[in-house]
């Protein structure tokens, strides 16, 4: 378990994490976490592949390295013969599948966690034994490319595919592509196929709206673009801009969607990360300082509250993914090498541009 004298000082920020809290909060996801090394959102709860993972890449950020290795051992032992999870397992029984549907999203983000977990520990062994996990996850993902680069969203659990496509999905799996071509390059196993499909799709999030389903109303649409490294420079800045008003609620954190008064940890930690892409750490901390009052007692975090009408913490659960990425935003303000290696994204490929702008 983690002490707070194991606490590395990049988990310490003021205002937001003494190293005390930042123990409370490990230990929280730690307390969560399976024997057979699932994270569940909480207990009782069910259990989704992007979130687990996220989960696991906060453990790393605070040195559990063997919990998060479980982590990604259960990905590998509950990984479909296609290369994909389902979307949902129930808690404490992952043959029990509450929703069998297969996102791209959910599937793409182990190339994600497992660059973050060998960056984070230089273990050999475990990137030759997840390197195949991950080339399969990426060809299920790539089965669902549309001619114009963006990526279907799922396959229904008997097999159709659904070709339409999201933004903050689809932004997800640019940075989860860029990753397992990082993999496949420490691996010294090119894979061309992956780099023009990484350039085809982060030129249809950057120029192609149109190709999305429209979600404009959700605060993740407005960032993830430019957290999955697609939109980058004065664009970046002139998007985050122009829409701060609308989500951001001084002193309080981010709106999920509009017009809702809602606020959310998972969203405000994203979108503080998204800050420290672009190079406003300032920014970035005002929003996490923000989130005090998510915080529970026992260190977890409350995944959102209503501002108006009952001003209460709605829904009444401390979530693993929320706690998770208050943690690797931490990080990377704090300069944790592999969470800002994978999150910066100076060193990882960009893929292929296409030749064209159609």
């Amino acid at each position: 378990m983690t002490s707070p004298e194991r606490i590395a000082e990049h988990l310490v920020l003021p205002g937001v994490l003494t190293a005390e809290q930042a123990a409370e909060t490990v230990a929280g996801i730690l307390a969560v976490q399976r024997e057979d090394g699932a994270i569940p959102w909480f207990r009782g709860h069910h259990l989704d592949p992007w979130d687990h993972t996220e989960a696991a890449m906060a453990l790393d950020t605070a040195g559990e390295h063997d919990a998060a290795r479980r982590a990604y051992d259960w990905l590998a032992r509950h990984q479909n013969p296609d290369g994909s999870w389902y979307a949902a397992y129930r808690d404490g029984d992952p043959d029990d599948v509450t929703d069998r549907g297969k996102e791209s999203n959910f599937t793409a983000y182990v190339a994600v966690g497992v660059w973050h977990h060998y960056l984070s520990t230089g273990d050999d062994t475990f990137l030759d034994r997840m390197w195949p996990v991950v080339r399969a996850a990426v060809g299920f993902v790539l089965g669902l490319q549309r001619p114009g680069g963006q990526i279907g969203w799922k396959r229904e659990p008997d097999g159709t595919p659904v070709t339409d496509a999201l933004l903050t999905g689809c932004s997800s799996i640019h940075q989860a592509l860029r990753c397992a071509l990082a993999l496949a390059e420490e691996r010294e196993e090119p894979q061309p196929d992956w780099e023009l499909a990484a350039g085809a799709l982060g030129h249809a999030v950057r120029a192609h709206p149109e190709r999305f389903l429209d979600k404009s109303r959700y605060s993740m649409d407005w960032y993830y673009p430019v957290l999955g490294g697609a939109v980058t420079g004065p664009e970046a800045k002139a998007r985050i801009d122009a829409r701060w008003d609308d989500f951001v609620v001084p002193g309080l954190g981010v709106r999920c969607v509009l017009p809702n008064p809602w606020v959310t940890g998972g969203e405000s930690c994203e979108l503080a990360l998204t800050l420290w892409v672009m190079g406003e750490s300032d920014r970035a901390l005002e929003i996490l300082t923000s989130l005090g009052h998510l915080r529970a007692a026992n260190g977890n975090y409350w995944t959102g509250y209503v501002f108006e009408g009952d001003r209460a913490v709605w829904p009444e659960e401390q979530t693993t993914w929320t706690a998770g990425s208050l943690l690797l935003a931490v990080a990377a303000l704090g300069g944790e090498e592999a969470t800002t290696a994978v999150f910066g994204g100076e060193r990882l490929p960009r893929g292929l541009e296409p030749d064209c702008c159609g």
